[in-house]
């Protein structure tokens, strides 16, 4: 190990540690250019720098023409309100640690990021504790990133645009201002980690089931009055967080319904008397209408249903200890009213149905903190 000053470097691992030394962007460029002079006739290559919780309000310039093989920069905890064209000439770097600093305006990441080298390297991006209303579009195009943190700032909402990050395994969104959940939030299918928590959310998307990778789903304090029945689909959740929502303190329960339209009372009848037909014996809006039919979930039924249903909170049990309201849609009052025996024998055997699934998904659950 070779100290100079009070900066560090360990020749083994090919860094530069300037942590905590409270220099000036001016004197740390003249540092740099030094370090960078005489990396240029070494043999092995800087790969990590170092540079958190400095005076910083710029990126050194030196770093654009000294460090060609750097691999991981921290610059978190300093001043800086932009990143500049600087960090696009680090063609290999995979890891960029930008917390905790005053990013957020519209020129906090450099123009072209999208188009650089950046783009196909870098797979590791922090940029939580900053100033962010929204996430910048040049993040969306960083197809090889893997972890993305931009918690604590003060997001309003999540871009449709993120199914782009088609790499994406972890993804930090708490402590924003977030109030819905984008359906194509669920097309990324290597997400393992995703952290809403310490939001405004109020209801999750029945798509996030197709997160067949999710690990863990983060949604502690938000505004969450249920969750939908998909989520039970998400096999490999070995952690769900939930405490400090309405839907943990407050019994919910919601019956919502409108009447069918013409349209749809004939698709229905078609499809539960299984009528036969051709193309030529219908109208065509009617024959595309038939292809969106969705199966009543109560098995007594047998019916269908299209745009109207009835949406009804049901109970099911998580771990032997909690009750989880789930979303369920159901294609009548009927298939819930209690007023008759056969609806309610229906009813009945609806709910245990639906206890049985939950059941079976909680035996792959590991944790479920609720509170």
């Amino acid at each position: 190990m070779e100290e100079a000053g009070a900066a560090v470097v360990t020749a083994g691992e090919a860094e530069l540690n300037w942590s905590r030394l409270s220099v000036s962007t001016e004197t740390l460029e003249s540092e740099l250019e030094a370090r960078g002079e005489e990396r240029r006739g070494a043999r092995e290559a800087l790969l990590r720098l170092l540079l958190p919780h400095n005076r910083l309000v710029s990126l050194p310039r030196a770093l654009g023409s000294g460090f060609p093989h750097l691999q991981l920069l921290d610059v978190s905890g300093n001043a800086l309100t932009a990143i500049g064209p600087e960090l696009l000439a680090l063609c290999g770097l995979r890891t960029l640690l930008a917390k905790n600093n005053r990013l957020g305006g519209p020129s906090a990441l450099p123009k072209g990021l999208a188009q650089s080298p950046l783009c196909r390297s870098l797979q590791v991006l922090n940029l939580s504790g900053n100033c962010f209303q929204e996430v910048p579009a040049s993040l969306l195009e960083l197809r090889a990133l893997q972890t993305l943190s931009l918690g604590g700032n003060q997001l309003q909402s999540i871009p449709a645009e993120i199914e782009n990050l088609q790499s994406l395994e972890c993804l930090y969104l708490g402590g924003n201002f977030i109030k819905e959940i984008p359906p194509e939030l669920g097309n990324l299918p290597s997400l393992n980690y995703l952290v809403l928590c310490d939001n405004k959310i109020q209801s999750v998307p029945p798509q996030l089931s197709q997160l067949h990778s999710l690990r863990s789903l983060s949604l502690h304090n938000n505004l969450l009055t249920y969750l939908p029945r998909e989520i039970l689909n998400l096999i490999h959740l070995e952690e769900l967080s939930l405490r400090g929502n309405p839907l943990v303190v407050r019994f919910v329960r919601d019956l919502t319904y409108d009447p069918p339209t013409l349209l749809e009372l004939a698709a229905r009848t078609i499809k539960i008397r299984n009528i036969s037909y051709t193309p030529y014996d219908l109208p065509g809006n009617l024959l595309r209408y038939l292809g969106s039919a969705s199966n009543c979930p109560n098995p007594k039924c047998g019916g269908v249903y299209f745009d109207c249903c009835v949406r009804q909170i049901k109970f099911v049990d998580f771990c032997g200890k909690y009750r989880l309201p789930l979303m369920h849609y159901l294609c009548s009052p009927e298939c819930s009213s209690p007023c008759s025996s056969a609806s309610h024998s229906s009813t009945s055997q609806s709910e245990s149905d639906s206890e049985d699934e939950a059941s079976v998904a909680a035996r792959r659950m590991q944790k479920v903190l609720l509170g």
